[in-house]
């Protein structure tokens, strides 16, 4: 089975440890990975069942979490720890992603080369079994899940529309909180 959520086996044990943690508070594992550099960074991507997550609750996995890696202490080195929302351009590491954002433009790389290429780009059709359907200039092709190295939504106007759409379904975005949007004519704003 492709594991888009934890790669490597360092990502593997994390997700080992700290998923029980993360679905105990109701929340599901997006992401896991520990990322090099400097100081390295645990990476953690986490939402709600029904999509979406705030930063409040973004704190409280954070304490969580560190109370458990305190614990368990699968590290040597120093970590800084953050925890997020997979952001609007999110990945998609799960099969049930694929069908939730059918419709909207996603990149895919394959572990192995399909007729002759790794990436594809196209506009997500769902899923059918294990299968990931993807609408492409050719037509619609289907790319088995345990065939995926990487995926991720591509940011696109309608894709921002529909994640405001929902937050503001939501309750999260209060538009009485904002100015009114003005507009003006570009093409008479600066004749005399």
């Amino acid at each position: 089975m492709s594991d888009l959520i934890a790669k490597t086996a360092i990502d593997r044990r994390m997700a080992e440890i700290l998923t029980p943690v993360i679905e105990h508070m109701g929340f599901e594992l997006v992401r896991i990975r520990l990322m090099g550099g400097k100081t390295k960074t645990l990476q953690i991507m986490a939402e709600r069942p029904d999509g979406g997550i705030e930063v409040d609750e973004c704190a409280r996995i954070s304490t969580q979490v560190s109370a458990v890696l305190d614990v368990e202490d699968p590290l040597e080195d120093a970590y800084t720890l953050e925890v997020s929302s997979p952001g609007i351009d999110r990945p998609l590491t799960r099969l049930k992603d694929f069908a939730s954002f059918e419709g909207y433009e996603a990149k895919i790389e394959t572990t192995d080369t399909i007729d002759g290429r790794r990436r594809f780009r196209g506009v997500l059709a769902g899923v059918e079994g294990d299968e990931v359907l993807l609408n492409v200039e050719e037509g619609t092709i289907g790319l088995n899940f345990d065939w995926l190295s990487d995926a991720k939504l591509v940011l696109t106007d309608d894709l921002i529309k529909e994640m405001l759409r929902q937050r503001k379904a939501a309750g999260v975005i209060d538009e009485t909180q904002f100015d009114e949007i003005e507009t003006e004519d570009a093409g008479g704003a600066d004749e005399v």
